[in-house]
């Protein structure tokens, strides 16, 4: 029995599918997917909602002009932090741990290091499970507590298998989730230009003015976002060789899957902004608070475009 244990246990170490060489150097043999895939990949996993949630907070909050100031000052400081490390992380296969150690911080700061990022995932998982429970519960009437145990058990399976199952998965998804994030934005764009007008001079709380004060504060709450980088940085350290014939996709794919995340996050914060005034102009003027809601977001969005039963489903 002793020997079949570890029979099966050494079948299981060997499965490359379960192997993502955590805390240590990616081997070439493990790095058999083009720089386009992965960088695909690794844009895939930024889908998360609470960018637009993020984005309408600000806005509501401080307006349009001191949102939009905000975001992109984040976005700037994020990106010229994050390129040399993340360079490194996929320039030499390395995770955060060895980047953390071999950027001088030894032992202990890598320790630090994991733990923040540990620390920074679990809250993040448990704000998208929060944001699919709620997208559940309004869907097909699942009760909260029961939704927050489907949200969080469902993707286990798929990250289990590592890599893999994450291309293939972020293959077929994320077109998907691109075209229903997208093209009902694009047609309200385009049959309501008022509504962007509207989005442009929306003031929010203040008075207004652009502000420097409030430009900052908008800036400091992306900057929460900032630990996102670790994640991308899973993903780009199993980028293959950079080579003379796949040099410029090689390069464009770190660029934009690595500190170039928060290009597409600010993106995000910006879209659930208009959304936000969207709903606050259009939709629903008493909405209130429900407005930051990417689930209240996008059904207001659907539910002005298509009949009612259409846009729960989307």
């Amino acid at each position: 029995m002793r020997t079949l244990n570890r029979a099966g246990d050494a079948r299981a170490a060997a499965e490359d599918s379960l192997e993502d060489y955590a805390f240590r150097y990616v081997p070439r043999s493990f790095r058999r997917w083009s720089a386009l895939s992965v960088g695909g990949t690794a844009l895939g996993s930024i889908a998360f909602l609470a960018d637009f949630s993020i984005g309408a907070s600000i806005g509501l909050e401080h307006g349009t002009a001191n949102a939009m100031l905000g975001i992109l000052l984040a976005s700037v400081i994020i990106f010229a932090v994050g390129f040399p490390v993340a360079y490194y992380a996929a320039r030499y296969n390395l995770d955060l741990d060895l980047v953390a150690r071999g950027s001088g911080f030894g032992y202990y700061g890598s320790i630090i290091t994991t733990v923040v990022f540990a620390g920074f995932t679990c809250i993040f998982f448990a704000l998208e499970g929060a944001i699919m429970a709620q997208g559940l519960a309004v869907a097909v009437g699942i009760p909260l507590p029961l939704g927050y145990v489907i949200s969080t058990v469902v993707v286990i399976p798929i990250v289990i298998y590592g890599m893999r199952a994450l291309e293939r998965l972020q293959f077929w998804t994320t077109p998907l989730w691109l075209a229903l994030a997208l093209l009902p934005l694009i047609w309200i764009v385009g049959t309501q230009p008022e509504s962007v007008v509207e989005f442009v001079e929306f003031t929010g709380l203040s008075d207004g003015e652009v502000s420097f004060s409030a430009i900052v504060a908008s800036a400091a709450v992306c900057f929460a976002l900032t630990p996102q980088l670790a994640e991308q940085i899973d993903y780009i350290r199993v980028m293959p060789p950079r080579t003379a014939r796949n040099s410029r996709s090689w390069w464009v794919s770190f660029v934009f899957s690595g500190p170039g995340w928060v290009v597409f996050s600010g993106t995000k914060q910006l879209i659930g902004l208009f959304l936000a005034v969207y709903l606050v102009t259009k939709v629903d003027p008493m909405i209130g608070d429900r407005a930051v809601e990417p689930v209240a977001q996008f059904l207001g969005m659907y539910e002005s475009l298509v009949p009612d039963w259409l846009a729960l489903a989307l």
